[in-house]
């Protein structure tokens, strides 16, 4: 080829590469739009994922999945509600922020935003509580409303639950509460008013301490809870109030039991537990606060007899397993069949009978009719039967409601044994907390509210071999079909 013909190839060649170079670019530009828009796309779809809800939750226990109880209780909100998931960067529990990004998408009314105490100290002293349990630490959550100007502090206590294993002897993990937790926190804040519960002290009474459980299951159903003591001028008693009186070892004094009757004859409210160690016999305030409900304590421990087995606990006869019998109180208890108490040492009450026409007194919980009743000694040495001890049937709690002079109707329920109240272990194994729930509603006149959200489980259920044989048929199937096929095609080529 000649030097023309070669000048001429290159000239020809020039266009040709300008439009390969201009075809590269405009291919190069229309990959880096198509790629921004997908990308731009795809933070459009997450943005709208999180903010309505649609991602599906396909964790093994449904862990951010919300029941129909919290969707009822997000949808009647009055008031907005702002959370604050304290986590620092790099440490938060994811499972817990996508729920509340759940929560937040089921509703307009609910907010919530990730911050670090350690960048925003401010919290602390803005949610700052007078409760030891209330210490905020990152890993919390506190549930706000600035309509009520009532928050709630969340730990990771609260969201865990735990059962008693009989076997074991010891509590164990019993499944994760997020969403449970969370909607009382929303639910409370949210409320308009709270009813109060008052912790008597001054008398012997039950410390704090021993009421921890009690507290925490109070607070809970959306209940305040503080100590009162009659002489102190700090904590006045309101008519709404619940008085609560846990076991007093001292007798009230009489300016005392007139300023209790005073907020009774208003339409105050009950609790009271005596055990059978309570020296009651010696303290005639009491027993007068006592008759003004028809409440009369037995003088003993009810023990319950060989002859009805089924009315105690594992041959253990002062482990009592009373009949609870249909009341205002436990109606809807015995109809579902949730009437499963134990009283680990119960003092005994006579059987109501019939009173003035402005006092109605029924027993909640009786023992077996031949149970009797044990004087118990520093010389007691036996729990056996003896000539002449009392014998049953015992009430072992009872409720009360009497009409005032002024007008006003005013409840209280009794119960003999205070471990009732107080045990968590007791509680793990029987109805007791929804037998005390339904107390507090009778005695505050409250609604019931039923936010019975089921725990999700918090292990993973370990493999069984029926869980393990679709995988294992799979894994045995995939290298036979892999050989059949091969086998197929070897044959054909053998033969072509």
């Amino acid at each position: 080829m000649n030097g023309n013909q070669q000048n001429s190839a290159h000239r020809k060649a020039k266009p040709v590469q300008r439009t390969q170079m201009r075809a590269g670019a405009i291919s190069l530009a229309l990959l880096l739009v198509i790629t921004l828009a997908l990308m731009t796309l795809c933070a459009m779809a997450d943005h709208l994922e999180k903010k309505n809800g649609w991602r599906r939750d396909m964790s093994f226990n449904e862990l951010t999945t919300q029941s129909e109880t919290t969707l009822q209780v997000i949808s009647e909100l009055k008031y907005p509600v702002h959370i604050y998931a304290l986590f620092s960067k790099g440490q938060e529990d994811q499972p817990l922020l996508e729920l509340l990004a759940r929560y937040a998408a089921a509703s307009d009314m609910i907010t919530w935003e990730q911050t670090d105490i350690g960048l925003n100290p401010l919290l602390l002293e803005r949610y700052r509580t007078s409760s030891s349990e209330d210490v905020i630490t990152n890993d919390s959550l506190i549930v706000t409303c600035d309509d009520t100007a009532r928050f709630r502090v969340l730990g990771p206590q609260d969201f865990i639950s735990y059962s008693y294993d009989m076997d074991q002897g010891m509590y164990t993990l019993g499944g994760l509460t997020y969403e449970s937790s969370i909607t009382s926190a929303i639910r409370y804040v949210t409320q308009e008013s709270i009813p109060r519960a008052m912790i008597l002290q001054g008398h012997g009474e039950l410390d704090a301490d021993s009421t921890a459980a009690f507290v925490s299951l109070v607070e809970s159903n959306d209940i305040e809870v503080d100590y009162y003591n009659i002489r102190s001028q700090e904590v006045v008693l309101f008519p709404e109030d619940l008085l609560v009186i846990l076991s007093p070892q001292k007798d009230l004094g009489d300016d005392e039991l007139v300023i209790i009757q005073d907020f009774l004859s208003q339409g105050g409210s009950l609790l009271m537990t005596c055990d059978f160690t309570d020296p009651v016999e010696e303290m005639p305030n009491w027993q007068a606060l006592m008759r003004y409900y028809g409440f009369l304590p037995k003088n003993g421990l009810v023990v319950g007899s060989d002859q009805e087995p089924y009315t105690f606990y594992d041959e253990n006869r002062i482990y009592l397993l009373p009949t609870m019998q249909s009341t205002e109180i436990t109606a809807d208890l015995v109809a579902a069949g949730a009437s499963s108490i134990l009283l680990a040492g119960s003092r005994g009450f006579a059987m109501p009978e019939e009173s003035d026409r402005d006092l109605s007194t029924s027993a909640v919980l009786t023992s077996g009719a031949r149970a009797y009743l044990r004087v118990v000694t520093d010389n007691t040495t036996t729990l056996a039967q003896q000539e002449g001890d009392e014998m049953g049937p015992f009430a072992l709690a009872l409720q009360a409601r009497r009409v005032t002079t002024d007008g006003y109707v005013s409840r209280a329920f009794i119960c003999g044994c205070s471990t009732l109240l107080t045990s968590a272990t007791i509680w793990s194994l029987t109805d007791a907390q929804e037998l005390i729930v339904r107390v507090l509603e009778y005695l505050l006149n409250m609604e019931p509210v039923d936010l019975e959200i089921i725990p999700k489980v918090a292990v993973r259920p370990q493999l069984s071999p029926r869980s393990a044989a679709l995988g294992t048929a799979i894994t045995v199937a995939l290298p036979v079909i892999v050989f059949a096929v091969a086998a197929v095609v070897l044959v054909k080529r053998k033969n072509m």
